[in-house]
């Protein structure tokens, strides 16, 4: 089929090579325009943006999906199929039936739980023992259209974020060129999203991210590890930006918030026992252990994390 893909950020960028690397005829990329990045603040191009100049594909960077001239120039490169992997806009009706089998969008998550932007960190911040990725037939509503496939995936105790979603996007890629092929061969098969168990997944910010040590040690730990590594966990040391990069519940008792530090390590105080600090970063300074920041740092008997 001929293929013009759709996708942003660098968890899109497995599915961009496998999709490439398939036996389907990539003509074109869709992706956000250029932003400002570094230090600097210069204008960049997007991940699959910068790999499909690369592969030396047609790049188009609509403002919109919807402006004139993208849906011009989409409608002259005549796609079979549009497979989108995060590109980070709603893509207007008019849009969707230009391909003659539409968009297929895959997600990751076990739709219909995590519709939305954030999908992953959120399965991690509730404490769903598992999730995955689904390719679906994209429709106006957002994360709502018939899904053709999905795979699956464990949460254990230790998972982050950043680590299911990294394994998420190698394994979704070879997902979402097995349902390519079925659509090329004709056996493709959709099934409508059931009514209930619907789950919003909308976008982490910083502020979601600060720890409430009144919360108990296990949804403290979730909340880490599903912010993980962004935006980061963080609480406040001194009325400073204290981050968490690592953590784990443990035995014990203390006010929330109050820091036990021992030769052995760091621990804090929740509502219902001690999270044990592994990985930190204090304002201004690199990330380290946790017991290696405490040793250079005078306490008092009454500090805590705020």
């Amino acid at each position: 089929m001929r293929l013009v893909f759709a996708g942003t950020p660098e968890v899109a960028l497995p599915s961009l090579e496998a999709v490439v690397a398939s036996d389907h005829d990539v003509v074109a990329v869709i992706t956000r325009p250029d932003a400002p990045a570094g230090r600097g603040r210069s204008l960049r191009p997007s991940p699959v943006g910068e790999r499909a100049a690369e592969l030396g594909l047609e790049v188009l960077k609509p403002t919109k999906p919807g402006d004139a001239d993208a849906v011009a120039r989409l409608t002259e490169l005549r796609p079979d199929c549009c497979p989108v992997v995060a590109y980070g806009a709603l893509v207007p009706q008019r849009v969707i039936d230009i391909p003659t089998h539409g968009w297929v969008n895959l997600h990751f998550s076990l739709l219909p739980r995590w519709r939305g932007a954030a999908p992953v960190q959120h399965a991690v911040m509730a404490g769903d023992a598992e999730t995955g990725a689904c390719t679906f037939s994209l429709v106006k509503a957002m994360d709502a259209g018939p899904v053709y496939d999905t795979i699956t995936a464990p949460i254990d105790r230790d998972t982050t974020a950043g680590d299911l979603l990294e394994s998420l996007a190698h394994d979704g890629a070879q997902l979402l060129v097995r349902t390519l092929d079925a659509i090329d061969a004709g056996t493709a098969v959709a099934t409508d999203q059931p009514a209930d168990g619907v789950t919003m997944a909308p976008k982490i910010t910083v502020e979601d991210a600060r720890v409430d040590w009144h919360r108990t040690a296990v949804e403290i730990d979730r909340q880490l590890r599903g912010c993980s590594p962004f935006p980061g966990g963080w609480t406040t040391f001194r009325d400073a930006r204290f981050k968490i990069n690592s953590a784990r519940p443990t035995g014990g008792a203390a006010a929330p918030g109050k820091l036990i530090v021992a030769k052995s390590g760091v621990a804090v105080g929740t509502g219902d026992g001690l999270l044990e600090l592994g990985t930190i970063q204090p304002q201004g300074k690199k990330a380290m252990a946790a017991a290696d920041w405490a040793r250079g740092v005078q306490f008092s008997d009454d500090e805590a994390l705020v």
